[in-house]
Protein backbone atom coordinates (compact mmCIF):
# COMPACT_ATOMS: atom_id res chain seq x y z
CA UNK A 1 0.00 0.00 0.00
CA UNK A 2 1.39 3.39 -1.01
CA UNK A 3 0.46 6.95 -0.22
CA UNK A 4 0.37 9.01 -3.44
CA UNK A 5 0.42 12.73 -2.90
CA UNK A 6 1.42 14.30 -6.19
CA UNK A 7 1.82 13.24 -9.84
CA UNK A 8 5.56 12.83 -9.34
CA UNK A 9 5.11 10.86 -6.15
CA UNK A 10 2.30 8.86 -7.72
CA UNK A 11 4.78 7.66 -10.29
CA UNK A 12 7.21 6.56 -7.63
CA UNK A 13 8.85 9.92 -7.04
CA UNK A 14 11.38 9.41 -9.83
CA UNK A 15 9.14 9.00 -12.87
CA UNK A 16 8.59 5.29 -12.31
CA UNK A 17 5.16 3.77 -11.88
CA UNK A 18 3.77 0.47 -10.72
CA UNK A 19 4.80 -2.40 -12.92
CA UNK A 20 1.32 -3.44 -14.05
CA UNK A 21 0.56 -6.31 -16.39
CA UNK A 22 -1.46 -5.75 -19.53
CA UNK A 23 -5.05 -6.73 -18.77
CA UNK A 24 -8.72 -6.36 -19.60
CA UNK A 25 -11.25 -4.96 -17.12
CA UNK A 26 -14.76 -6.35 -17.57
CA UNK A 27 -17.48 -4.31 -15.85
CA UNK A 28 -20.71 -6.22 -15.26
CA UNK A 29 -23.52 -3.70 -14.81
CA UNK A 30 -21.91 -1.23 -17.20
CA UNK A 31 -25.16 0.72 -17.72
CA UNK A 32 -25.47 1.44 -14.01
CA UNK A 33 -24.89 4.58 -12.02
CA UNK A 34 -21.68 3.33 -10.39
CA UNK A 35 -19.95 2.87 -13.76
CA UNK A 36 -20.76 6.38 -14.97
CA UNK A 37 -20.20 8.19 -11.66
CA UNK A 38 -17.17 6.38 -10.27
CA UNK A 39 -15.53 3.62 -12.30
CA UNK A 40 -14.97 5.25 -15.69
CA UNK A 41 -13.93 8.63 -14.21
CA UNK A 42 -11.47 6.77 -11.95
CA UNK A 43 -10.00 4.80 -14.86
CA UNK A 44 -9.80 7.96 -16.98
CA UNK A 45 -7.84 9.79 -14.27
CA UNK A 46 -5.49 6.84 -13.76
CA UNK A 47 -4.86 6.87 -17.51
CA UNK A 48 -4.31 10.63 -17.48
CA UNK A 49 -1.80 10.30 -14.62
CA UNK A 50 0.05 7.51 -16.45
CA UNK A 51 -0.99 4.94 -13.87
CA UNK A 52 -2.73 2.40 -16.09
CA UNK A 53 -0.93 -0.56 -17.69
CA UNK A 54 0.76 0.24 -20.98
CA UNK A 55 -1.78 -1.99 -22.72
CA UNK A 56 -5.32 -2.44 -21.41
CA UNK A 57 -8.94 -2.77 -22.47
CA UNK A 58 -12.22 -2.00 -20.66
CA UNK A 59 -15.30 -4.01 -21.66
CA UNK A 60 -18.71 -2.99 -20.39
CA UNK A 61 -21.25 -5.82 -20.09
CA UNK A 62 -24.95 -4.93 -19.72
CA UNK A 63 -28.40 -5.84 -21.00
CA UNK A 64 -29.19 -2.66 -22.94
CA UNK A 65 -28.38 -2.56 -26.65
CA UNK A 66 -25.48 -0.24 -27.39
CA UNK A 67 -22.53 -0.02 -29.71
CA UNK A 68 -18.94 0.73 -28.68
CA UNK A 69 -19.43 4.24 -30.08
CA UNK A 70 -22.72 4.96 -28.29
CA UNK A 71 -21.35 3.69 -24.96
CA UNK A 72 -18.28 5.90 -25.34
CA UNK A 73 -20.53 8.88 -26.09
CA UNK A 74 -22.58 8.25 -22.93
CA UNK A 75 -19.46 7.95 -20.80
CA UNK A 76 -17.97 11.12 -22.28
CA UNK A 77 -21.10 13.05 -21.25
CA UNK A 78 -20.95 11.53 -17.76
CA UNK A 79 -17.31 12.53 -17.42
CA UNK A 80 -18.25 16.19 -17.86
CA UNK A 81 -20.39 15.83 -14.76
CA UNK A 82 -18.34 13.50 -12.57
CA UNK A 83 -14.67 14.11 -13.43
CA UNK A 84 -12.71 15.55 -10.49
CA UNK A 85 -10.82 17.83 -12.92
CA UNK A 86 -12.53 20.07 -15.45
CA UNK A 87 -12.54 20.60 -18.34
CA UNK A 88 -11.94 17.07 -19.61
CA UNK A 89 -8.76 16.83 -21.68
CA UNK A 90 -10.05 15.92 -25.14
CA UNK A 91 -6.78 14.41 -26.35
CA UNK A 92 -6.48 12.24 -23.24
CA UNK A 93 -10.12 11.19 -23.53
CA UNK A 94 -9.72 10.25 -27.21
CA UNK A 95 -6.74 8.04 -26.39
CA UNK A 96 -8.52 6.52 -23.39
CA UNK A 97 -11.80 5.95 -25.25
CA UNK A 98 -10.03 3.82 -27.87
CA UNK A 99 -9.72 1.18 -25.13
CA UNK A 100 -13.45 1.11 -24.27
CA UNK A 101 -15.68 -1.64 -25.70
CA UNK A 102 -19.23 -2.81 -25.08
CA UNK A 103 -20.74 -6.29 -24.90
CA UNK A 104 -24.54 -6.54 -24.85
CA UNK A 105 -25.98 -9.47 -22.97
CA UNK A 106 -28.22 -10.66 -20.15
CA UNK A 107 -26.52 -11.91 -16.98
CA UNK A 108 -28.71 -15.03 -17.05
CA UNK A 109 -28.01 -15.91 -20.71
CA UNK A 110 -25.34 -18.56 -21.37
CA UNK A 111 -24.89 -17.27 -24.92
CA UNK A 112 -23.98 -13.79 -23.65
CA UNK A 113 -20.91 -15.16 -21.88
CA UNK A 114 -19.84 -17.00 -25.00
CA UNK A 115 -20.17 -13.69 -26.83
CA UNK A 116 -17.99 -12.06 -24.17
CA UNK A 117 -15.40 -14.83 -24.49
CA UNK A 118 -15.29 -14.31 -28.26
CA UNK A 119 -14.88 -10.57 -27.85
CA UNK A 120 -11.98 -11.04 -25.42
CA UNK A 121 -10.38 -13.57 -27.78
CA UNK A 122 -10.40 -10.82 -30.40
CA UNK A 123 -7.84 -8.95 -28.29
CA UNK A 124 -5.30 -11.71 -29.01
CA UNK A 125 -4.06 -14.77 -27.16
CA UNK A 126 -1.82 -12.88 -24.74
CA UNK A 127 -2.44 -11.04 -21.47
CA UNK A 128 -5.36 -8.96 -22.78
CA UNK A 129 -7.30 -12.22 -23.09
CA UNK A 130 -5.88 -13.97 -20.01
CA UNK A 131 -5.29 -11.28 -17.34
CA UNK A 132 -8.84 -10.34 -16.43
CA UNK A 133 -10.35 -8.12 -13.74
CA UNK A 134 -14.09 -8.75 -13.37
CA UNK A 135 -15.84 -5.83 -11.66
CA UNK A 136 -19.28 -6.90 -10.41
CA UNK A 137 -21.20 -3.60 -10.27
CA UNK A 138 -24.42 -5.59 -9.89
CA UNK A 139 -26.73 -6.86 -7.18
CA UNK A 140 -25.08 -9.30 -4.73
CA UNK A 141 -27.84 -11.79 -5.58
CA UNK A 142 -26.27 -12.06 -9.04
CA UNK A 143 -22.64 -12.54 -7.91
CA UNK A 144 -22.81 -16.33 -7.77
CA UNK A 145 -24.33 -16.77 -11.22
CA UNK A 146 -21.87 -14.42 -12.92
CA UNK A 147 -18.85 -16.06 -11.30
CA UNK A 148 -20.11 -19.50 -12.30
CA UNK A 149 -20.75 -18.40 -15.88
CA UNK A 150 -17.33 -16.78 -16.45
CA UNK A 151 -15.75 -19.93 -15.00
CA UNK A 152 -17.76 -22.23 -17.27
CA UNK A 153 -16.72 -20.34 -20.40
CA UNK A 154 -13.04 -20.52 -19.41
CA UNK A 155 -12.53 -16.91 -18.37
CA UNK A 156 -12.02 -17.57 -14.64
CA UNK A 157 -9.65 -20.24 -13.32
CA UNK A 158 -8.12 -20.99 -9.94
CA UNK A 159 -4.83 -22.09 -11.47
CA UNK A 160 -2.64 -20.91 -14.34
CA UNK A 161 0.21 -18.53 -15.19
CA UNK A 162 -2.19 -15.66 -16.00
CA UNK A 163 -4.37 -13.99 -13.39
CA UNK A 164 -8.08 -13.38 -12.97
CA UNK A 165 -9.60 -11.33 -10.15
CA UNK A 166 -13.13 -10.51 -9.00
CA UNK A 167 -14.04 -7.15 -7.46
CA UNK A 168 -17.36 -7.02 -5.61
CA UNK A 169 -19.21 -4.07 -4.11
CA UNK A 170 -21.10 -3.86 -0.83
CA UNK A 171 -23.57 -4.71 0.56
CA UNK A 172 -21.80 -8.03 1.11
CA UNK A 173 -24.71 -9.92 2.60
CA UNK A 174 -27.32 -8.62 5.05
CA UNK A 175 -26.28 -10.80 8.01
CA UNK A 176 -23.68 -13.42 8.91
CA UNK A 177 -25.51 -16.33 7.26
CA UNK A 178 -25.99 -14.52 3.92
CA UNK A 179 -22.38 -13.29 3.93
CA UNK A 180 -21.12 -16.83 4.53
CA UNK A 181 -23.28 -18.13 1.67
CA UNK A 182 -22.02 -15.37 -0.63
CA UNK A 183 -18.44 -16.23 0.29
CA UNK A 184 -19.08 -19.88 -0.52
CA UNK A 185 -20.50 -18.94 -3.93
CA UNK A 186 -17.51 -16.78 -4.82
CA UNK A 187 -14.86 -19.21 -3.63
CA UNK A 188 -16.45 -22.17 -5.39
CA UNK A 189 -14.80 -21.03 -8.61
CA UNK A 190 -12.08 -18.68 -7.35
CA UNK A 191 -9.48 -18.67 -4.57
CA UNK A 192 -9.98 -16.22 -1.71
CA UNK A 193 -6.84 -14.44 -3.02
CA UNK A 194 -8.72 -13.71 -6.26
CA UNK A 195 -11.66 -12.01 -4.52
CA UNK A 196 -11.39 -8.27 -3.83
CA UNK A 197 -14.26 -7.00 -1.63
CA UNK A 198 -14.35 -3.26 -2.02
CA UNK A 199 -15.11 -0.69 0.66
CA UNK A 200 -14.57 2.73 -0.87
CA UNK A 201 -13.88 4.18 2.58
CA UNK A 202 -10.53 2.37 2.61
CA UNK A 203 -9.50 4.27 -0.52
CA UNK A 204 -9.74 7.65 1.17
CA UNK A 205 -6.39 9.33 1.61
CA UNK A 206 -6.59 9.96 5.34
CA UNK A 207 -7.90 6.46 6.08
CA UNK A 208 -4.84 5.05 4.33
CA UNK A 209 -2.61 7.48 6.17
CA UNK A 210 -3.76 6.14 9.56
CA UNK A 211 -1.17 3.34 9.46
CA UNK A 212 1.57 5.70 8.27
CA UNK A 213 0.72 8.22 10.96
CA UNK A 214 0.55 5.64 13.74
CA UNK A 215 3.56 3.49 12.99
CA UNK A 216 6.07 5.98 11.56
CA UNK A 217 5.78 8.63 14.30
CA UNK A 218 7.19 7.50 17.62
CA UNK A 219 5.84 10.51 19.52
CA UNK A 220 2.30 9.30 18.87
CA UNK A 221 2.74 5.52 18.77
CA UNK A 222 4.00 5.40 22.36
CA UNK A 223 0.85 7.27 23.46
CA UNK A 224 -1.51 4.99 21.52
CA UNK A 225 -2.68 2.82 24.43
CA UNK A 226 -4.79 2.62 27.59
CA UNK A 227 -2.20 4.43 29.70
CA UNK A 228 -2.53 7.68 27.70
CA UNK A 229 -5.88 7.46 25.92
CA UNK A 230 -9.07 8.20 27.85
CA UNK A 231 -11.50 7.33 25.05
CA UNK A 232 -11.89 7.41 21.25
CA UNK A 233 -14.72 8.92 19.21
CA UNK A 234 -15.41 8.01 15.57
CA UNK A 235 -18.05 10.12 13.84
CA UNK A 236 -19.48 9.70 10.34
CA UNK A 237 -22.24 12.28 9.94
CA UNK A 238 -24.35 13.00 6.86
CA UNK A 239 -26.39 16.13 6.08
CA UNK A 240 -28.58 14.25 3.64
CA UNK A 241 -31.61 12.17 4.54
CA UNK A 242 -32.44 8.84 2.94
CA UNK A 243 -33.96 10.59 -0.08
CA UNK A 244 -35.07 8.13 -2.75
CA UNK A 245 -33.31 5.23 -0.95
CA UNK A 246 -36.19 4.64 1.46
CA UNK A 247 -36.82 1.12 0.17
CA UNK A 248 -33.16 0.17 0.60
CA UNK A 249 -32.95 1.81 4.02
CA UNK A 250 -35.98 -0.09 5.28
CA UNK A 251 -33.95 -3.26 4.70
CA UNK A 252 -30.55 -1.99 5.76
CA UNK A 253 -30.76 0.80 8.32
CA UNK A 254 -27.72 2.73 9.54
CA UNK A 255 -26.21 -0.32 11.27
CA UNK A 256 -25.93 -2.39 8.11
CA UNK A 257 -25.34 0.58 5.81
CA UNK A 258 -22.47 2.23 7.71
CA UNK A 259 -21.39 0.53 10.94
CA UNK A 260 -20.86 -3.07 9.78
CA UNK A 261 -18.46 -1.97 7.03
CA UNK A 262 -17.09 1.58 7.00
CA UNK A 263 -16.98 2.31 10.71
CA UNK A 264 -15.65 -1.04 11.87
CA UNK A 265 -12.97 -0.81 9.19
CA UNK A 266 -11.84 2.59 10.47
CA UNK A 267 -11.94 1.28 14.05
CA UNK A 268 -9.75 -1.68 13.13
CA UNK A 269 -7.11 0.58 11.55
CA UNK A 270 -7.14 2.98 14.50
CA UNK A 271 -6.82 0.26 17.15
CA UNK A 272 -4.96 -2.66 15.49
CA UNK A 273 -1.50 -3.83 16.55
CA UNK A 274 1.51 -3.14 14.29
CA UNK A 275 1.62 -5.65 11.42
CA UNK A 276 4.86 -7.54 10.81
CA UNK A 277 5.02 -5.93 7.35
CA UNK A 278 2.89 -3.88 4.96
CA UNK A 279 2.06 -6.97 2.95
CA UNK A 280 -1.68 -7.33 2.43
CA UNK A 281 -2.15 -10.45 4.55
CA UNK A 282 -0.07 -9.09 7.43
CA UNK A 283 -2.20 -5.94 7.62
CA UNK A 284 -5.47 -7.85 7.26
CA UNK A 285 -4.40 -10.39 9.90
CA UNK A 286 -4.11 -7.59 12.46
CA UNK A 287 -7.44 -6.05 11.44
CA UNK A 288 -9.20 -9.38 11.95
CA UNK A 289 -7.50 -9.90 15.34
CA UNK A 290 -8.73 -6.47 16.41
CA UNK A 291 -12.30 -7.14 15.33
CA UNK A 292 -12.26 -10.45 17.18
CA UNK A 293 -11.05 -8.61 20.30
CA UNK A 294 -14.18 -6.44 20.47
CA UNK A 295 -16.11 -7.53 23.54
CA UNK A 296 -19.16 -9.62 22.65
CA UNK A 297 -22.53 -8.01 23.19
CA UNK A 298 -25.38 -9.83 24.92
CA UNK A 299 -28.95 -8.52 24.46
CA UNK A 300 -28.62 -6.85 27.88
CA UNK A 301 -25.33 -5.22 26.80
CA UNK A 302 -26.99 -3.90 23.64
CA UNK A 303 -29.54 -2.10 25.78
CA UNK A 304 -26.75 -0.39 27.74
CA UNK A 305 -24.11 0.19 25.05
CA UNK A 306 -25.96 0.75 21.78
CA UNK A 307 -28.32 3.58 20.89
CA UNK A 308 -30.39 3.80 17.74
CA UNK A 309 -32.29 6.83 16.54
CA UNK A 310 -34.66 8.02 13.83
CA UNK A 311 -35.12 11.56 12.54
CA UNK A 312 -38.43 13.37 12.49
CA UNK A 313 -39.23 16.52 10.51
CA UNK A 314 -36.87 19.43 10.98
CA UNK A 315 -34.45 21.61 9.05
CA UNK A 316 -30.79 21.22 8.09
CA UNK A 317 -29.15 24.64 7.77
CA UNK A 318 -32.56 26.18 7.11
CA UNK A 319 -33.56 23.53 4.54
CA UNK A 320 -36.84 21.83 5.64
CA UNK A 321 -36.65 18.03 5.82
CA UNK A 322 -39.48 15.50 6.20
CA UNK A 323 -39.39 12.89 8.92
CA UNK A 324 -38.07 9.42 8.05
CA UNK A 325 -41.55 7.92 8.29
CA UNK A 326 -42.74 10.42 5.67
CA UNK A 327 -40.01 9.47 3.17
CA UNK A 328 -40.89 7.59 -0.02
CA UNK A 329 -41.15 3.79 0.37
CA UNK A 330 -40.87 3.98 4.17
CA UNK A 331 -43.48 2.36 6.42
CA UNK A 332 -45.49 4.91 8.44
CA UNK A 333 -44.70 3.02 11.67
CA UNK A 334 -41.12 2.05 10.78
CA UNK A 335 -38.63 1.39 13.59
CA UNK A 336 -35.62 1.39 11.24
CA UNK A 337 -32.67 3.35 12.60
CA UNK A 338 -31.28 6.37 10.74
CA UNK A 339 -28.76 6.96 13.55
CA UNK A 340 -26.60 4.60 15.58
CA UNK A 341 -24.26 5.27 18.50
CA UNK A 342 -22.13 2.53 20.03
CA UNK A 343 -19.90 2.15 23.05
CA UNK A 344 -17.50 -0.71 22.38
CA UNK A 345 -14.66 -2.18 24.43
CA UNK A 346 -11.63 -3.97 23.03
CA UNK A 347 -10.45 -6.75 25.28
CA UNK A 348 -6.72 -6.80 24.64
CA UNK A 349 -3.66 -5.53 26.49
CA UNK A 350 -3.38 -2.23 24.60
CA UNK A 351 -6.97 -1.05 24.96
CA UNK A 352 -8.31 -2.71 28.11
CA UNK A 353 -10.93 -0.45 29.72
CA UNK A 354 -10.84 2.25 26.99
CA UNK A 355 -14.30 2.98 25.55
CA UNK A 356 -14.60 3.45 21.79
CA UNK A 357 -17.60 5.55 20.83
CA UNK A 358 -18.93 5.30 17.27
CA UNK A 359 -21.83 7.28 15.80
CA UNK A 360 -23.33 7.79 12.37
CA UNK A 361 -26.59 9.31 11.21
CA UNK A 362 -28.65 10.94 8.49
CA UNK A 363 -29.93 14.53 8.48
CA UNK A 364 -27.26 15.76 10.89
CA UNK A 365 -25.96 19.37 10.81
CA UNK A 366 -22.98 18.63 8.55
CA UNK A 367 -21.35 15.90 6.51
CA UNK A 368 -18.06 14.93 8.10
CA UNK A 369 -16.00 11.90 9.05
CA UNK A 370 -13.36 12.04 11.74
CA UNK A 371 -11.59 10.12 14.50
CA UNK A 372 -10.86 11.89 17.80
CA UNK A 373 -8.32 10.42 20.21
CA UNK A 374 -9.05 11.95 23.61
CA UNK A 375 -6.08 11.71 25.96
CA UNK A 376 -6.29 11.36 29.72
CA UNK A 377 -6.38 14.65 31.63
CA UNK A 378 -3.44 15.78 33.72
CA UNK A 379 -3.70 15.43 37.52
CA UNK A 380 -6.01 18.11 38.82
CA UNK A 381 -3.48 19.71 41.19
CA UNK A 382 -1.42 22.43 39.46
CA UNK A 383 -3.73 24.70 37.46
CA UNK A 384 -7.16 23.68 38.72
CA UNK A 385 -7.61 26.64 41.09
CA UNK A 386 -6.65 29.26 38.48
CA UNK A 387 -8.05 27.65 35.32
CA UNK A 388 -10.89 25.42 36.43
CA UNK A 389 -13.01 24.12 33.56
CA UNK A 390 -10.91 26.01 31.00
CA UNK A 391 -8.21 23.35 31.36
CA UNK A 392 -9.07 20.98 28.54
CA UNK A 393 -7.82 17.46 27.89
CA UNK A 394 -5.49 17.02 24.93
CA UNK A 395 -6.98 15.52 21.79
CA UNK A 396 -5.77 14.40 18.38
CA UNK A 397 -8.27 14.46 15.50
CA UNK A 398 -7.86 12.72 12.16
CA UNK A 399 -10.26 14.31 9.70
CA UNK A 400 -11.22 11.83 6.96
CA UNK A 401 -13.57 14.11 5.01
CA UNK A 402 -14.04 16.84 4.00
CA UNK A 403 -10.91 19.03 4.41
CA UNK A 404 -8.74 15.97 5.00
CA UNK A 405 -6.15 16.57 7.66
CA UNK A 406 -5.01 16.16 11.25
CA UNK A 407 -5.10 18.56 14.17
CA UNK A 408 -3.74 18.43 17.70
CA UNK A 409 -5.55 20.19 20.56
CA UNK A 410 -3.58 21.26 23.62
CA UNK A 411 -3.66 23.98 26.30
CA UNK A 412 -1.85 27.28 25.89
CA UNK A 413 -1.46 30.29 28.18
CA UNK A 414 -3.24 33.44 27.08
CA UNK A 415 -0.73 36.32 26.92
CA UNK A 416 -1.01 38.68 29.88
CA UNK A 417 -0.34 39.05 33.56
CA UNK A 418 -2.91 36.49 34.69
CA UNK A 419 -2.78 32.72 34.38
CA UNK A 420 -5.53 32.19 31.84
CA UNK A 421 -5.57 29.10 29.65
CA UNK A 422 -7.20 28.44 26.32
CA UNK A 423 -7.31 25.29 24.17
CA UNK A 424 -5.37 25.84 20.94
CA UNK A 425 -4.86 23.71 17.83
CA UNK A 426 -2.05 22.77 15.49
CA UNK A 427 -3.34 22.00 11.99
CA UNK A 428 -2.12 19.81 9.17
CA UNK A 429 -4.08 20.04 5.91
CA UNK A 430 -3.53 17.66 3.01
CA UNK A 431 -4.59 20.29 0.52
CA UNK A 432 -2.21 22.94 1.88
CA UNK A 433 0.74 20.57 2.27
CA UNK A 434 0.53 18.42 -0.85
CA UNK A 435 -1.42 20.52 -3.33
CA UNK A 436 -4.47 19.66 -5.35
CA UNK A 437 -3.59 16.13 -6.48
CA UNK A 438 -5.57 13.79 -4.25
CA UNK A 439 -6.81 10.63 -5.99
CA UNK A 440 -10.43 9.66 -5.52
CA UNK A 441 -11.03 6.48 -3.51
CA UNK A 442 -11.99 4.44 -6.57
CA UNK A 443 -8.80 5.46 -8.38
CA UNK A 444 -6.68 3.98 -5.61
CA UNK A 445 -8.80 0.87 -5.23
CA UNK A 446 -8.92 0.10 -8.96
CA UNK A 447 -5.17 0.61 -9.23
CA UNK A 448 -4.50 -1.77 -6.34
CA UNK A 449 -6.89 -4.38 -7.76
CA UNK A 450 -5.11 -4.26 -11.13
CA UNK A 451 -1.79 -4.61 -9.30
CA UNK A 452 -3.12 -7.50 -7.19
CA UNK A 453 -2.49 -5.72 -3.87
CA UNK A 454 -5.34 -6.67 -1.51
CA UNK A 455 -4.28 -4.45 1.41
CA UNK A 456 -7.18 -2.03 0.95
CA UNK A 457 -9.76 -4.77 0.41
CA UNK A 458 -11.73 -6.81 2.91
CA UNK A 459 -10.94 -10.46 3.53
CA UNK A 460 -13.55 -13.16 4.06
CA UNK A 461 -12.99 -13.49 7.80
CA UNK A 462 -13.11 -9.70 8.21
CA UNK A 463 -16.56 -9.58 6.65
CA UNK A 464 -17.87 -12.46 8.73
CA UNK A 465 -16.45 -11.14 12.01
CA UNK A 466 -18.00 -7.72 11.40
CA UNK A 467 -21.37 -9.34 10.68
CA UNK A 468 -21.20 -11.23 13.99
CA UNK A 469 -20.97 -7.88 15.78
CA UNK A 470 -23.85 -6.37 13.76
CA UNK A 471 -26.03 -9.46 14.20
CA UNK A 472 -25.59 -9.37 18.00
CA UNK A 473 -26.83 -5.76 18.00
CA UNK A 474 -29.83 -6.56 15.82
CA UNK A 475 -30.71 -9.45 18.12
CA UNK A 476 -30.72 -7.05 21.07
CA UNK A 477 -33.08 -4.71 19.18
CA UNK A 478 -35.50 -7.46 18.18
CA UNK A 479 -39.16 -6.54 18.69
CA UNK A 480 -38.21 -3.43 20.69
CA UNK A 481 -39.84 -0.19 19.45
CA UNK A 482 -38.00 3.12 19.45
CA UNK A 483 -38.43 5.17 22.61
CA UNK A 484 -39.07 8.92 22.76
CA UNK A 485 -35.43 9.52 23.72
CA UNK A 486 -34.34 7.84 20.48
CA UNK A 487 -36.06 10.25 18.07
CA UNK A 488 -34.25 13.39 16.92
CA UNK A 489 -35.14 16.38 14.80
CA UNK A 490 -33.51 16.63 11.38
CA UNK A 491 -30.69 19.15 11.66
CA UNK A 492 -29.63 18.17 15.19
CA UNK A 493 -26.76 15.91 16.31
CA UNK A 494 -28.92 12.92 17.13
CA UNK A 495 -31.16 11.68 19.92
CA UNK A 496 -30.86 12.51 23.61
CA UNK A 497 -30.17 8.83 24.25
CA UNK A 498 -26.83 9.21 22.44
CA UNK A 499 -25.78 11.90 24.92
CA UNK A 500 -26.91 9.67 27.78
CA UNK A 501 -24.65 6.92 26.44
CA UNK A 502 -21.51 9.01 26.92
CA UNK A 503 -22.69 10.57 30.14
CA UNK A 504 -22.51 7.14 31.79
CA UNK A 505 -18.72 7.62 32.02
CA UNK A 506 -18.71 11.42 32.21
CA UNK A 507 -17.96 11.96 28.51
CA UNK A 508 -19.56 14.19 25.89
CA UNK A 509 -19.67 14.08 22.09
CA UNK A 510 -17.39 16.48 20.23
CA UNK A 511 -18.91 17.94 17.11
CA UNK A 512 -16.77 17.82 13.95
CA UNK A 513 -15.36 21.21 12.98
CA UNK A 514 -14.27 22.32 9.54
CA UNK A 515 -10.47 22.51 9.42
CA UNK A 516 -10.50 25.37 6.92
CA UNK A 517 -12.71 27.37 9.30
CA UNK A 518 -10.47 26.55 12.26
CA UNK A 519 -7.36 27.60 10.35
CA UNK A 520 -8.86 31.06 9.83
CA UNK A 521 -9.76 31.58 13.49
Amino acid sequence: MRILNSPAQANGGNGDRKNLDACTIVIFGASGDLTARKLIPALYHLFKENQMPADFRVVGFARREKTDASWRTELRAALDQFSRTKPVDEKVWAAFANNLFYCQGDLTDDAAYKKLETQLAGFGSGPLRENLLFYLAISPSQFGEVVEQVHRCGLLNKEGSAWQRIVVEKPFGHDLASAQELNRELTRYAHEQQVFRIDHYLGKETVQNILMFRFSNSIFERLWNRESVDHVQITVSEKIGVGDRGGYYEEAGALRDMVQNHMLQVLSLIAMEPPVSLEAEAVRDEKVKLLKSIRELSPADVGKQIVRGQYFAGAVNGDPRPGYRQEVKVKPDSNVETFVALKLFIDNWRWSGVPFYLRTGKNLPQSASEVRIQFRPTPNVLFAAQCGSQLDANALTLRLQPDEGIYLRFNGKVPGTTIDVRPVRMHFSYDAEFGAYTPEAYERLLLEAIAGDATLFIRRDEVETAWKIADAIRTGWERKPLTNREFYAAGTWGPIAADDLLAQLGHTWHEPQLLKKLANQ
